[in-house]
């Protein structure tokens, strides 16, 4: 039988699968000896079982009874019990950190009857009230789903009513008229009162838990985090302490090192008097963790001897929830921390440095995605700038955009192409949508570990928070600053500074950020360009890091690349090689009417003419780019488009002939001739038709040409001195006869060029394996065949049969909300299908030739997670656009010394 409740210590922190980060790390944390409240956590599997089957598992109520009986002996208490009352803590733990977008219950267990019995035993009737309304308030917006704007508007009026402006100033009695206010607020939405036993709360609560692992913010973002869909969350069910017994009792949430810089010390906001949830949802602003020290020295003391014990024992920054009550304290999570892209490398570095990591694991640290953040531009020291205000820097970056204030402008404006900064009082979960596509987040209210600084952080996006001077009024859509007359509205614009907290008026010119600067100019450049010591820090943290990827790394990086400059930019960023250079390109613009010739060619002697006006042109290319990659490989792909490309758009074309014979204006030959053409190059789905390899088949001389072209320029640069090492690959191969055809071609050609220069010409000719029956016949395409490179964006479309053109624009979108896609197959390799394609044409392929080289070029080439599935299946280099190069370098390492088991079984 399926066992779906385990006490907290039963577990330990390598059981995240099936207790979730939270209740894994809460087990760690027992067996290290800290003071956690006991409790016990509901599995995955359980929440798995509620969501296929609509109810709970059958036998989940009797285990549930059972854990909870021990932890009232253990405790001496019992749930609801108004002599000896035991309250529940009902938490969400999925197995990736996922803050703030499932659900929290606190204080179950209070009900008209224990509230009196809490406040007798306490001695602190406030406290008693104020857990009492708390517990109505979680309850009826997370499990009985009522707006919660209900709740926040009865506190408000509350305090308004009595004249103060904190909801610690409400005395008892003012507590006791809000709690039937939201008794009566609960009545009135469900039909029903305010359950009043606990059981029931519990067990609605743990059902409210499961339910938001589905909930539309959750499903967001496990998108934006490629979370999987289908893990579920664990429930904890916990002891609750409280921090709101008075001034000598409070909450907090810490951090082993600054997750905004990666600072050395500790961090962390305090709130005296207050609950967890008050910390996080930014609703008071909170006090430095130092204030502590001076409000109750003994839990500061052991607060830092704990943090101590759990960073040395996990070796990495750690976040910690805790609660001081009446001078006890209780730690009750912690997890590896959430940081900002810099604060990744520099803690990164430190532990290296430290020796309490390996540069392996400090690989493992970091990521691409952070890699890409750091290269962004920041705001230019030397503009002049309109301060407005200057809040705390949550999570660094420079963002520029048009004020707006909730999530629907936020999603509409960014559809109409503007950038937008989303400003709210404080962000809560249900602002994600918003969060998202924003370029900015900025709020008057929070510190550091406010929801949204957690969630900004962790999504790379530029915020400020806490900016106390600004007043938010969300319902007129306005922000006054105070202490001026100035009053902004939705659409004015505005720059935040994620690095400094400074908040600007208008647009501030960006500048290249020093870690751009190093990745093209080398670490000198790099640090001169760093403007503090910080800086300084993080470029050498890169350096350190990137370096060591590229010695570990097995995978070598190319780049995608069709001109000279974009070769040379390649090459300085580190690229190895040209995975991928498309001849397309250097058909268009003024050679467009060379290729027209090609098409109205009626002769052999009109398409060489063509061909020999061409030819000079291709030459010229091919020795630009291969000077620019000298001594490096370059694959050089034959032309792959359908003709169609080149030639007038049919409706178009047919219009304005139309017109000419209505209007009696004469159509010239040309014109006829050309319309005729693009009548017979007309295809119904051309991506499948006409192009590639079959192209090169009907019109020989084109592939000629640029196979010519390419041996012309590798021996011009062979005279020049250089060392040229072109790759001709053939693009859309199905067939080995195919690729025998154009390979013996190719040879001749080649061969007439050695002849005539006088020169030795080594140029591989391999294939573009894009078609599903290419892969599967990859043994047999092996044998005319030097190399192979996977191109996945065909590949993924053939294998999936869409068109990338049409279908994100058409259906995507409702195949991410019905969890079809977590991400798209374009932008991450589809593992199980596509993937399985490239594995299995990999094998094949090295089954008849086992040093064949096999590449990938389409655009999953620069995707970090597609990286280190090309590294598990033994590719031996990935290319992707120059500007990825640096973080396909920093994943190829991580993919070297991840372990990683082969992720398509």
């Amino acid at each position: 039988m399926t066992k779906y409740v385990f006490a907290f210590t039963e577990g330990d922190k390598d059981k995240k699968d099936l207790l979730g980060g939270k209740g894994a790390n809460l087990a760690e944390m027992m067996k290290l000896g800290i003071p956690v409240p006991p409790g016990f956590t509901i599995t995955t599997e359980a929440c798995r079982a509620y969501l296929a089957q609509g109810s709970s598992p059958d036998t989940l109520g009797v285990e549930v009874t059972t854990a909870l009986r021990q932890m009232e002996a253990d405790m001496g208490k019992k749930l609801g019990d108004p002599d000896d009352l035991l309250l529940l803590s009902v938490r969400s733990g999925a197995k990736f950190s996922m803050p703030g977008m499932m659900e929290t219950v606190l204080n179950i267990g209070l009900n008209d009857q224990s509230v009196e019995g809490l406040a007798r035993k306490s001695g602190n009737p406030r406290f008693a009230w104020d857990s009492y309304r708390r517990l109505i308030q979680m309850f009826g917006k997370t499990v009985l789903d009522i707006d919660g704007d209900y709740f926040a508007d009865a506190l408000d009026a509350a305090k308004d009513k009595r004249g103060v402006t904190q909801d610690t100033e409400l005395d008892v009695d003012a507590l006791k008229e809000l709690v039937d206010v939201y008794k009566d607020i609960v009545e009135r939405e469900t039909g029903v009162p305010f359950p009043q036993t606990p059981r029931e709360q519990m067990d609605k609560a743990i059902e409210a838990v499961f339910r938001s692992w589905n909930t539309d913010r959750a499903k967001i973002y496990r998108r934006r985090e490629r979370i999987p869909h289908d893990l579920g969350t664990a429930v904890n069910v916990q002891a609750m302490v409280f921090g709101n017994m008075g001034e000598k009792s409070g909450t907090g949430v810490c951090f082993t090192r600054d997750p905004s810089t990666g600072h050395t010390g500790v961090y962390g906001d305090y709130l005296v008097n207050a609950q967890g949830e008050d910390v996080v949802a930014g609703i008071r602003n909170t006090l430095p963790l130092d204030a502590l020290k001076e409000l109750d020295e003994k839990s500061y003391n052991e607060l830092m001897a704990n943090l101590h014990t759990l960073e040395t024992h996990y070796r990495d920054m750690c976040d910690i929830e805790f609660t001081v009550e009446e001078g006890k304290l209780w730690l009750l999570q912690t997890r590896v921390g959430k940081r900002t892209a810099s604060a990744a490398f520099r803690i990164a570095s430190q532990l290296v440095e430290e020796r309490l990591i390996t540069r392996d694991e400090a690989l493992t640290r970091v990521n691409g995605e952070q890699l890409t953040q750091l290269l962004f531009p920041q705001f230019d020291d030397e503009a002049e700038k309109i301060t407005l205000t200057k809040g705390m820097a949550a999570s660094p970056g420079a963002a520029v955009g048009e004020i707006v204030f909730n999530n629907a402008e936020a999603v509409a404006r960014t559809k109409a192409g503007a950038d937008v900064i989303l400003v709210r009082r404080e962000t809560n979960p249900d602002d994600l949508e918003g969060m998202v596509v924003a370029s900015g987040i900025l709020t008057a209210r929070g510190g550091k570990t406010s929801h949204a600084a957690v969630v900004a952080r962790g999504m790379g996006r530029c915020c400020v928070v806490g900016a106390e001077e600004l007043y938010v009024d969300e319902s007129t859509e306005t922000v006054t600053i105070r202490g001026s007359d100035r009053v902004l509205k939705a659409g004015d614009v505005i720059a935040i500074d994620g690095t400094s907290g400074y908040v600007y008026l208008g647009d501030v010119p960006v500048t290249p950020s020093p870690v751009s600067i190093y990745i093209e100019e080398g670490l000198e450049a790099g640090i001169a360009a760093a403007h503090d010591d910080e800086t300084k820090e993080l470029v050498a943290a890169v350096d350190l890091l990137l370096t060591h990827a590229d010695k570990r790394a097995r995978l070598k990086v190319r780049a995608n690349a069709d001109a000279p400059e974009d070769v040379a930019r390649a090459r300085k960023f580190g690229a190895t090689g040209i995975g991928l250079c498309r001849t397309e390109h250097m058909f268009l613009g003024d050679r467009r009417q060379l290729i027209e010739t090609v098409i109205l060619a009626e002769t052999p002697e009109e398409q060489n003419a063509a061909f020999e006006a061409l030819s000079p042109l291709q030459r010229g290319d091919f020795v630009g780019i291969l000077e620019a990659m000298d001594g490096l490989p370059t694959t050089i792909r034959l032309i792959d488009p359908p003709l169609h490309e080149f030639l007038p758009d049919i409706t178009d074309l047919t219009v304005k002939i139309a017109v000419k014979e209505a209007t009696g204006v004469e159509v010239t030959e040309k014109e006829r001739k050309l319309l005729k053409a693009v009548r017979e190059q007309h295809e119904q789905n051309p991506m499948l038709g006409l192009r590639g390899v079959r192209l090169g088949l009907k019109i020989r001389g084109l592939f000629g040409l640029q196979i010519r072209a390419i041996a012309e320029a590798a021996a011009d640069r062979i005279e020049a001195g250089g060392d040229p090492r072109p790759e001709i690959m053939v693009p859309l191969v199905g067939s080995v006869r195919e690729l025998q055809i154009i390979r013996e071609d190719a040879e001749e050609i080649i061969a007439a060029v050695e002849e005539s220069r006088g020169v030795t010409l080594n140029i591989q000719i391999g294939a573009m394996i894009e078609l599903p029956r290419a892969a599967m016949t990859a043994h047999s395409l092996t044998e005319e065949s030097d190399f192979f490179s996977f191109g996945t964006n065909d590949l993924t479309q053939t294998a999936w049969g869409f068109s990338r053109d049409d279908v994100e624009s058409t259906f995507f979108n409702e195949y991410f909300d019905l969890g079809v896609f977590g991400v798209s197959p374009f932008e991450s390799i589809d593992v199980r299908g596509v993937g399985k394609l490239v594995a299995v044409g990999v094998e094949k392929a090295r089954s008849v030739k086992p040093d064949i080289k096999c590449g990938v070029c389409g655009e999953h080439g620069g995707d970090p997670q597609s990286i280190h599935f090309f590294d598990a299946v033994g590719l031996d280099y990935v290319s992707c656009s120059p500007f990825r190069v640096p973080v396909a370098r920093l994943e190829a390492g991580r993919a070297a010394v991840s372990n990683e088991s082969q992720p398509w079984d």
